[in-house]
């Protein structure tokens, strides 16, 4: 379990009304008789790149609104590899599974220092139960967690490692600008797309020389993506 500050737990109905991914996060459509629902507390947390939220198989501790910065999902092979299943950003829903399950199905670890909501299993079940809204947005982020854990699976494990690479840069591109894309470390792109690191290192290389991408920071963690058409054809 994630140790919670005493100066980052809020009981905070108010907060979340005004939080300002509210658009895009879980309670986009509650009013105010929603709100009123709310008695458990939601924990407001930051936390450090590397920080695990929950492991595979441990007993549910609450879903999570990721409110900024960029967390893994992680599953075990039968030979005991990591391997990345899908890259969370802003806006996203963490362990939905646990309000059909008692467990989660994946490590949930930081990529990036984070900020997220705990949101205990109890309140978002007694408002789905009362709110038709948030049922419909439980129900649709739902299928927006299948669609995108089945697109990575079709995008980040078929093909040469050029055209997966390729499809990791145009998929990591940021919703808001749209030709900057914000990558991660050589090994955990590695255990996403089931290439080694030197191989994802030597690609990302090829596709500087060749002009396609361009770094933007010393790290070479975030690009500027010239040509995106070559990457698409690739």
């Amino acid at each position: 379990m994630i140790p919670i500050k005493t100066a980052s737990a809020w009981r905070g109905i108010s907060d979340c009304r005004n939080c300002g991914i509210r658009d895009m996060a879980l309670f986009a459509d509650l009013n105010e008789t929603d709100f009123a629902q709310i008695h458990a507390p939601i924990d407001d947390l930051e936390c450090a790149a590397g920080t695990v939220l929950f492991a595979e198989g441990s007993l549910s501790q609450g879903i999570f609104t990721l409110r900024d910065g960029m967390v893994k999902l992680v599953r075990s092979t039968l030979d005991g590899r990591p391997r990345i299943v899908r890259v969370l950003r802003s806006g996203d829903v963490i362990g939905l599974e646990v309000l059909a399950s008692a467990r989660y199905a994946t490590d949930a670890i930081a990529l990036t220092p984070i900020s997220v909501c705990r949101i205990p299993v109890e309140v978002v079940q007694t408002l789905a139960s009362q709110s038709p809204r948030l049922h419909m947005q439980l129900m649709h982020k739902w299928q927006r967690a299948l669609k995108d854990a089945d697109d990575w699976l079709a995008d980040m494990n078929f093909g040469a490692a050029r055209q997966r690479v390729a499809n990791l840069i145009l998929k990591m591109r940021s919703p808001s600008h749209h030709d900057v894309a914000v990558l991660f470390s050589r090994e955990d792109m590695g255990a996403m797309l089931d290439l080694k690191l030197e191989t994802v290192s030597r690609e990302i290389g090829r596709w500087e020389r060749e002009g396609v991408i361009e770094a933007l920071d010393k790290q070479r963690r975030i690009y500027r993506v010239l040509l995106p058409a070559v990457l698409l054809c690739r």
